[in-house]
């Protein structure tokens, strides 16, 4: 479906919001109305995969900076779009040094794998988004003791 919207900020973050219809055509396309819904978003022939949220009881996609950048746009443009429900099935897969931190610590092991499957993603993008092997080791030293209630990591105190 193409839209058309203004783009807005929340703090640090663009996004723009659907109009009801086309909310309750993805939420049909997706078969739910809760969590996260997975999309295609294509600017100016440019495909990107995104995920439609609710925040603040309004559904908002957010605008990334490559998004942005495509579309020559910023805050408080209009911006046109493509959007479609995207049935394909995302996984995050485990940085390999988190795999073999975690084999070696069964207790934080046995936590990961406690942790809401939410969590855990959150903790393994996290891990593998990170570029160099100081800043990878750092934060895989701090996930464990995370998972280990000894101190905070990615904004959290406690697992």
């Amino acid at each position: 479906m193409n839209v058309q919207a203004s783009i807005a900020i929340l703090g640090v973050n663009p996004y723009v919001l659907l109009t009801e219809s086309q909310l309750q055509m993805l939420f049909k396309q997706a078969g739910r109305d809760k969590g996260p819904i997975p999309i295609k978003v294509t600017i100016n022939k440019q495909d990107f995969v995104q995920n439609l949220v609710k925040y603040k009881s309004k559904w908002r996609l957010y605008l990334n900076m490559p998004m942005r950048k495509a579309a020559g746009k910023g805050v408080g443009d209009t911006i046109k779009l493509s959007v479609k429900f995207d049935p394909q099935e995302r996984v995050t897969e485990m940085h390999p040094k988190l795999k073999a931190a975690l084999d070696k610590h069964k207790k934080a092991k046995a936590k990961f794998e406690s942790l809401p499957a939410s969590r855990q993603k959150e903790i393994k993008r996290y891990i593998g988004f990170l570029k160099s092997d100081e800043a990878i080791e750092k934060n895989i030293n701090r996930a464990i003791n995370f998972l280990l209630e000894k101190e905070r990591f990615i904004g959290r105190d406690k697992p």
